[in-house]
C-alpha cells in the first residue's frame, strides 16, 4: 500500500520560515503509516511507551526522529484519535471524562466523544493506522501528512493571516479542550484537509511539557508551502504588529 504524499518540497526552507515567524521549537512532521512498508528506512521505533503529545514534543524540542505502533502509545484517547486502536467502552460511554470531572453528565461526555475528530477510512473501521512517524520538519526523511506548530498567540495570528493570504475568508476552528495534539491538530487536518487551531488540553500541558502560553496548530502538508511563502510577507506588512 502506498501512503506517501509524494511532494517535492524543501522542508528545511519551509521550517525556517515558520521559525523566523517565532514559533516554539521546530515544526513537527507527522505521518500516518498504513503498513510496515510506510516506515522510512533507518527510522527507529521509540523504546518506551509514551503519549503522542510526548513524541511530538521529542521531535519539536529534541530533534528526535521516531515511529510508534499501537502498543507504544500510552494514551488510549490519543491512540484512538490517530487510528491505532479501537475506542474503549469507558471512553465511548462518556464514563472516562465524567470521572475526570470535565463534564456535568455522562451524556455530555458522550456527545463530546462522538464529535471528536479521529482517523478512519471511508468504510468506518476504527483501526487504520499501522504506526505514527515523527520528525522535526527541517530533518524529516519522509513526506508528512500533517505538520504541527506550537507558538504564542501573536505568532499564531501571523500564521492564521498567512493561511488566508491568497484567498481570504475565515478560518473555522473546532476544539473541545480535550485531545488537542492528537484529535484537534493531527486527526482533523489529516481527515478534513483544513488547518486547525487548538488551545491545548490538560493532558498535553501536564504530561508533555506544552507551556501554558503556547497554542497548538495542525496544518495539512499540502498547504505548508503556501503558508510558508506568505509568512514573511505577513510579518513584514505595514499593518503588522512587530
Amino acid at each position: 500500500m502506498i501512503d506517501e504524499n509524494k511532494m517535492d518540497l524543501n522542508y528545511q526552507e519551509i521550517a525556517e520560515a515558520f521559525k523566523n515567524a517565532g514559533i516554539s521549537g521546530s515544526p513537527v512532521a507527522v505521518k500516518f503509516a498504513k503498513t510496515k512498508e510506510g516506515i522510512p528506512e533507518g527510522v527507529e521505533e521509540i523504546a518506551k511507551s509514551a503519549r503522542h503529545c510526548n513524541m511530538v514534543g521529542m521531535a519539536r524540542t529534541e530533534g528526535s526522529i521516531l515511529f510508534a505502533r499501537a502498543d507504544k502509545h500510552m494514551c488510549m484517547g490519543g491512540a484512538w484519535a490517530l487510528g491505532l486502536k479501537e475506542l474503549t467502552p469507558t471512553l465511548k460511554s462518556g464514563e472516562f471524562y465524567f470521572k475526570l470531572g470535565k463534564f456535568a453528565s455522562w451524556a455530555g461526555c458522550m456527545r463530546t466523544i462522538a464529535s471528536v475528530p479521529h482517523v478512519h477510512p471511508p468504510g468506518g473501521e476504527e483501526v487504520s493506522t499501522y504506526a505514527t512517524v515523527y520528525a522535526p520538519l527541517e530533518k524529516t526523511p519522509f513526506d508528512p501528512h500533517v505538520v504541527l506548530i506550537m507558538a504564542q498567540p501573536l505568532v499564531m495570528l501571523k500564521i492564521a493571516q498567512a493561511v488566508l493570504y491568497k484567498t481570504g475568508g475565515r478560518i473555522h476552528t473546532q476544539m473541545s479542550g480535550i485531545q488537542s495534539v492528537c484529535a484537534d491538530t493531527c486527526a482533523y487536518p489529516y481527515m478534513s484537509g483544513n488547518v486547525n487551531f487548538s488551545l491545548g488540553c490538560d493532558g498535553s500541558r501536564k504530561f508533555s511539557g506544552v507551556a501554558d502560553d503556547l497554542m497548538v496548530m495542525g496544518i495539512p502538508a499540502e498547504l505548508i508551502q503556501d503558508i510558508a511563502d506568505a509568512l514573511p510577507i505577513i510579518v513584514g506588512a505595514a499593518g503588522s504588529k512587530k
